[in-house]
């Protein structure tokens, strides 16, 4: 007697119907967990480099999420005189420098505000000499900014500014390091409780003369696996593949043991 009659009879024909239904929803959760892998690593905003009107994108007093995150933006507006000042510790493309920073009264909504980021230069004295040349010669002219929309930073300062003794930041005290939105309304001259700000800020295209860009790259569109997952799906592949090696063990446990009884009832094995 072969194995394969003993596969063919009733009892484990269906058995093995339960074993391949077992093993069908293993291989969906498999086939879940790797749907999971690819949907946790998806870009979350693949239109970022399509120009939207800030207020489509954000609204003041709110914080920046990840769909907002990195947008290129427009807004109309004008800068405030005394909102000019400089950050120190800001890398552009590996290099240590400064950046000039503004403040921006956008149109609308009215009385709200927005933090800038003009442009960047390896030089303090080159900064403050643009945001103070800047400062003299803003007025109330609108202007439509387009810039890359990002979120704030953590209020710290750091100990790179160091070197910079005697050198003092526009508002009087020492040069930060941080874009940091609820540092800044507490240096704007002209902010009050009354007014809104959004809780991002704007890296312009176009920097003042004298300045480099600030570099702003797009977000990166390749996807990431989510390797937890990759890894569970694989464990219920493996026991998709256990449920069907456990009926055949069954079946070949049922045809040795039949095997041997049939040696034993064997007329040699009486005489022995």
């Amino acid at each position: 007697m072969s194995i394969f009659s003993v596969m063919r009879r009733p009892r484990w024909i269906a058995t093995l119907v339960l074993a391949l239904a077992v093993a069908g929803g293993f291989a969906a959760l498999g086939q879940w967990q790797l749907d999971r892998a690819v949907s946790t690593g998806t870009v979350v905003n693949d239109q970022t480099e399509q120009v939207r009107p800030l207020t489509d994108v954000a609204q003041p007093q709110a914080p920046v999420v990840e769909t907002q995150a990195a947008q290129r933006v427009s807004v109309p507006g004008h800068f405030v005189a005394s909102g000019y000042d400089v950050l120190g510790g800001r890398l552009n493309d590996g290099a240590d420098g400064f950046w000039v920073i503004g403040q921006f009264a956008v149109d609308s909504p009215a009385d709200t505000y927005l933090a800038v980021a003009l442009g960047w230069t390896p030089q303090a004295e080159e900064a403050l000499a643009t945001a103070q040349a800047l400062a003299a010669n803003a007025g109330s002219v609108s202007e439509t900014l387009v810039g890359r929309y990002l979120p704030t930073e953590a209020p710290v300062l750091s100990d790179d500014q160091k070197p910079l003794v005697g050198v003092e930041s526009l508002s009087g005290g020492p040069i930060q390091t941080t874009m940091s939105v609820s540092t800044l309304i507490n240096q704007w001259p002209e902010f009050d409780q009354a007014a809104d700000v959004y809780g991002g800020y704007v890296v312009t295209d176009t920097p003042p003369v004298g300045l480099d860009v600030i570099s702003s790259p797009e977000p990166s569109r390749s996807v990431e696996l989510n390797w937890l997952n990759i890894f569970y799906a694989a464990e219920w592949v493996v026991f998709a593949g256990f449920a069907i090696y456990l009926w055949y063990r069954l079946v070949r446990d049922t045809w040795e043991r039949e095997q041997e009884e049939a040696a034993d009832n064997a007329p040699d094995a009486r005489v022995g």
